[in-house]
């Protein structure tokens, strides 16, 4: 069963171009997430951008679907061209439900076939406490991280988790998202639990999923 959670980062002001790549295949489930970017003023001068309030859309697709998202997100986003955004698929092991599967995959024939395994680039996702992302960016970038987005978020964590971890879980939280190259992935994560952890009043928690496929990265690679 090949089947990705696809994200689509993207300035706010984009969304609707996104939302539109997206619509045009129909897809049953289209989630939006309002965020920010972290590039530092350097990244920013260099490729010319500015800083901007984010989007992040997310979906549900098979391999047929997936190569059609990001096919019209190339030609219609140039979301291959610095600064037009990232679209990431994130391989799916499982999903809940036969009715879930017809949904999302439209009734087709799911048997065979299994995600491309070969990870070049993961996405690490921090769970910190709120207001110190800048904090967290600054330790990532350190050990190599070009960029992330952040969302906020309510934690609804229980009291076992502030044992174990030391930090509450049910506050308001920050979660970042970094895409990374896998050679440095180990690297950003450490930098980030030392300087941010549990020990620390940032509280920052973090864990990676691996990226099959990947476009709108050429400015940080290059």
């Amino acid at each position: 069963m090949e089947l990705y959670y696809v994200i689509m980062v993207t300035d706010r002001a984009k969304a609707e171009d996104a939302h539109a790549v997206l619509h045009q295949l129909n897809l049953p489930l289209i989630l939006t997430n309002l965020g920010y970017g972290t590039a530092t003023s350097e990244h920013l001068s260099l490729y010319n951008l500015e800083a901007s309030q984010k989007a992040l859309m997310s979906t549900i697709a098979d391999r047929e679907t997936l190569d059609k998202i990001i096919h019209l997100a190339k030609k219609e986003m140039y979301i291959d061209i610095p600064g037009n955004g990232i679209l990431m698929a994130i391989p799916m092991k499982s999903i809940g439900g036969g009715k879930l599967l017809s949904l999302v995959t439209d009734g087709k024939n799911m048997t065979g076939g299994k995600p491309k395994m070969e990870f070049q680039h993961e996405l690490i996702i921090v769970v910190l406490n709120e207001g110190y992302s800048d904090n967290v960016m600054d330790a990532a970038r350190k050990a190599g991280a070009a960029g992330g987005t952040v969302l906020h978020a309510k934690g609804t964590g229980k009291g076992r988790a502030e044992k174990f971890l030391g930090v509450s879980l049910a506050d308001e939280k920050d979660v970042i998202y970094i895409v990374s190259s896998s050679n440095k992935k180990s690297d950003i994560m450490k930098a980030i639990t030392n300087e941010c952890g549990t020990g620390t009043k940032i509280g920052a928690i973090c864990f990676s999923l691996p990226i099959s496929e990947v476009a709108g990265l050429r400015q940080f690679e290059d």
